[in-house]
């Protein structure tokens, strides 16, 4: 089961750090990861191909699954995975219901899955531990309703709020560019520039990368 401790505090892990793989799945190139420490793994985003994802995490614990938010892209594999695994899946409580429309948006790029079905909610500033590491929620609505990003003490997965040079969607159902910049302004900007940024699509950036030269928002 995922493992939430609860935290009113903004904390994480400090001295150990978390062993990232990448796998670009399903029609728009979304990023899944599965994130493990200590001999135990935390898939994150799971837009499709299931299998790719099992072999990921062969030889491991896997603890759970969490999505950043709820639109089709990163939630595709999600069921398929929590019947293989037997573990939990998890997102915010606000974005529980794009996961309604999420089967007919995966229809339009030719995907076809069950509606993924959460078995907890997240919050702000509850962690996930695992393997020894714990890992920060932070709700960072914008891109949707209930966007999260997760932190390690040098990492974060941040979903479709920040990419290098770029920022999420906003003109879509849910979106709101003023909420997307004061999340990024105020949560995730504050954070170490040394900190590596996980995204959604692309590659990988760092917050000191992005508070320079992302056009979007500035510090």
């Amino acid at each position: 089961m995922v493992r939430l401790i609860s935290s009113t505090g903004r904390s994480a892990a400090k001295g150990m750090e978390l062993e990232v793989e990448t796998l670009v799945v399903g029609p728009l190139s979304t990023n899944c990861y599965v994130v493990s420490s200590g001999g135990e793994a935390l898939i994150v985003d799971p837009g499709w191909d299931a299998e790719r994802v099992l072999r990921a995490v062969s030889g491991m614990k896997v603890v759970g699954i969490v999505a950043t938010h709820g639109h089709f892209d990163h939630v595709g594999a999600v069921e398929e995975l929590k019947r293989r695994l037997g573990v939990e899946f998890v997102i915010h409580r606000l974005d529980e219901g794009l996961l309604d429309v999420a089967v007919n948006h995966g229809e339009r790029f030719g995907l076809r899955f069950e509606r993924p079905r959460p078995d907890r909610f997240i919050e702000e500033g509850e962690r996930i531990e695992l393997g020894g590491v714990e890992i920060e929620v932070i709700h960072t609505p914008g891109h949707s309703p209930g966007s999260v990003c997760l932190r390690g003490a040098f990492t974060l997965f941040s979903g479709d709020t920040l990419f290098m040079g770029s920022v999420g969607r906003t003109d879509i159902f849910g979106g709101s560019f003023e909420q997307l910049e004061r999340s990024i302004r105020d949560k995730l900007y504050v954070l170490d520039d040394a900190t590596v940024v996980y995204p959604g699509h692309g590659p990988a950036t760092t917050i000191g990368f992005e508070k320079r030269h992302n056009p979007f928002v500035r510090p």
